[in-house]
C-alpha cells in the first residue's frame, strides 16, 4: 500500500524546500568564507607592510654596512649598487683593539648581570610570595615603587657610593647591584609566577620535613624554569645594549663594552667612519637577535603563564 503522506524528495532524500534552503545556506557560508579569507589576507598584508615599515631602519642599517661611506647617505633604498664588504674587516681592526675584546667584555656584565637576577631576584621573589614577616606589605610596594624612579635619579649617588669604594671603572657597579635584587620588575614578575603555583606542594613537602630552602631549590625552582628563562633573556637584552650605565662607570677604553665602543667611531672632530659603525652595529645587534630567536617560545610561555592560577 502507498503511503498517502510521502511528499515528493530530492535524490538526497530532502524536500524541494529543504534542499532550497540548504543551498542557499550552503551559499551564504561559502559567501562569508570568501569574505573572511579575504578579509584574513588584507589584514596580513597590512602587518606585512607594518612589518617592513618597522624593520627598514634595521634593513637601511644592514645595507648601509656594504656601501662605502660616501654612498651611504645618499641611497635611502634597500637595494645595493655597489657592495664593500671590506667595511667588516676595517670596523673590527678600527680601534685600539679588535672589537672581538669589546664583545668579550660585554659578555662577562652580561653572564654576572644574569647570574645575579636569576639568584637574588627568585630568592626575594620566594620570600615576598610564601613567607609571612612583619611589614611584608610595605616592603612590597616599595619595592614595586623604585620601578618608577628613573635612572638619570639615581645615578648621581650610586657614582657617589661606587668612587667611595673605588669602583669606577671597573665592572663592579654594573654586576654587583644583580646581586642584591634590584631590578623590581623581575622580583614582580617571579612573584606573580609563584603565586600560580599551588601551595599543597609546599604543605606536602613541610610535611616530608623540608625546610624553606629545600622548598625553593627541589620544588620552586624547577617550576619557575619559564620565569626565569624570561628574565634571563630580559636580562640580557637590556644589559647587551646598555649604554648610560656602561659609559658613566667605565672609563678605560680598552674596558669598553660593545655599545660604548661603538661610539668611538663618531668623531665629532673629524671625519666619522659609518661604514664601520653600521658593520659593527650590525655585528652588536646579532647576538640580541639569536638570543631573541632562540628563547622566544620562553619568553612568551613565561610572560603568558605569569599570574595564572
Amino acid at each position: 500500500m502507498t503511503d498517502l503522506t510521502t511528499r515528493p524528495s530530492s535524490e538526497d532524500g530532502l524536500s524541494p524546500d529543504a534542499a532550497a534552503r540548504r543551498e542557499r545556506g550552503d551559499a551564504q557560508r561559502a559567501k562569508l568564507l570568501r569574505r573572511q579569507r579575504i578579509s584574513s589576507i588584507g589584514k596580513h598584508a597590512l602587518l606585512i607592510l607594518l612589518g617592513l615599515l618597522m624593520l627598514y631602519p634595521v634593513l637601511w642599517m644592514v645595507a648601509s654596512s656594504l656601501r662605502p661611506n660616501g654612498y651611504i647617505f645618499d641611497n635611502p633604498g634597500l637595494v645595493l649598487d655597489t657592495f664593500e664588504a671590506s667595511n667588516y674587516t676595517n670596523g673590527w681592526n678600527a680601534l685600539a683593539q679588535p672589537f672581538g675584546s669589546y664583545l668579550a667584555n660585554s659578555a662577562i656584565v652580561v653572564v654576572g648581570s644574569i647570574i645575579g637576577n636569576l639568584l637574588t631576584c627568585s630568592l626575594a621573589a620566594y620570600g615576598f610570595a610564601r613567607l609571612r614577616f612583619r611589614f611584608k606589605r610595605f616592603a612590597f610596594a616599595a619595592m614595586l615603587l623604585t620601578m618608577m624612579l628613573p635612572i638619570h635619579v639615581l645615578i648621581i649617588p650610586q657614582y657617589v657610593i661606587y668612587a667611595q669604594l673605588d669602583w669606577i671603572n671597573t665592572y663592579l657597579p654594573l654586576i654587583v647591584p644583580k646581586f642584591l635584587a634590584t631590578d623590581a620588575f623581575f622580583i614582580f614578575l617571579m612573584v606573580q609566577f609563584i603565586r600560580g603555583i599551588p601551595r599543597e606542594l609546599d604543605e606536602a613537602a613541610r610535611i616530608d620535613g623540608a625546610g624553606h630552602l629545600r622548598i625553593f631549590v627541589q620544588i620552586m625552582l624547577p617550576l619557575m624554569t619559564p620565569a626565569l628563562a624570561t628574565t634571563a633573556i630580559f636580562t640580557f637584552i637590556w644589559t647587551w645594549n646598555d649604554f648610560f650605565g656602561q659609559l658613566i662607570f667605565v672609563t678605560d677604553p680598552d674596558k669598553y663594552t660593545s655599545s660604548v665602543a661603538l661610539r668611538s667611531f663618531v668623531d665629532t672632530q673629524s671625519q666619522s667612519d659609518y661604514g664601520a659603525l653600521f658593520a659593527m652595529s650590525v655585528v652588536t645587534l646579532l647576538p640580541v637577535f639569536l638570543a631573541f630567536l632562540f628563547g622566544q617560545r620562553f619568553l612568551l610561555r613565561g610572560i603568558a603563564t605569569t599570574g595564572g592560577k
